[in-house]
């Protein structure tokens, strides 16, 4: 009895087992790569809410505390000032924002929840930006407002913040693996406008 699984551990997402079954092999075709272990692989997602000017008002922070506990299921943790920077009235070790780190299965969860539920949902959505991606073949999308995510209530909304969603993929040799790894999972890039 003691080495068998809960019911909740033997659940894996539908995105986790698409890249696993289907995903990995084909992207090992379509990017003319000679080893499974080439293959792009998405790493991590961390979420980030900047404080900014807000840094010291307790309503905003609590806001955005609980706005990332409830989307990511995760206890956000606070992140702080390296240095001091006169300009911006910022002291070494001030909270500047708060940030959550996810993995396995809870990574695939949001990523599917983000693609088919909240980007529909942004108001004039014509797709992601394809100028988002670094050299690594890291991807970052950045919303205004917490809003279009379901699991918030109206009242959970009222303090409005923005937050930065980056994915971390590893073995991306470039920008083009790393964009068809996301293409794979649906994320609705914007189409080229022809001039």
């Amino acid at each position: 009895m003691a080495n068998q699984k809960s019911p909740t551990s033997l659940a894996t997402s539908r995105f986790k087992d698409s890249y696993n079954k289907a995903f990995r092999f084909e992207l090992l075709k379509e990017l003319n790569l000679k080893n499974i272990h080439q293959v792009p692989k998405l790493d991590k997602i961390v979420i980030n809410i900047g404080l900014g000017k807000t840094k010291d008002d307790k309503k905003v922070i609590e806001t955005a505390t609980n706005t990332l506990r409830k989307v990511t299921g995760q206890q956000p943790i606070e992140t702080t000032a390296k240095k001091s920077i006169a300009a911006f009235k910022l002291r070494k070790g001030n909270k500047i924002g708060l940030k959550v780190t996810l993995r396995k299965e809870r990574m695939y969860e949001f990523l599917d929840r983000l693609i088919t539920l909240v980007l529909p949902r942004l108001r004039d959505f014509h797709g992601v930006s394809m100028n988002a991606f670094d050299k690594q073949g890291n991807y970052s999308i950045g919303l205004k407002d917490q809003s279009v995510f379901p699991e918030l209530s109206f009242d959970e909304t009222t303090t409005l913040h923005g937050m930065q969603i980056n994915f971390v993929i590893i073995n991306a040799q470039n920008v083009t693996q790393a964009k068809a790894l996301l293409e794979k999972f649906g994320m609705p890039f914007e189409k080229e406008r022809k001039v």
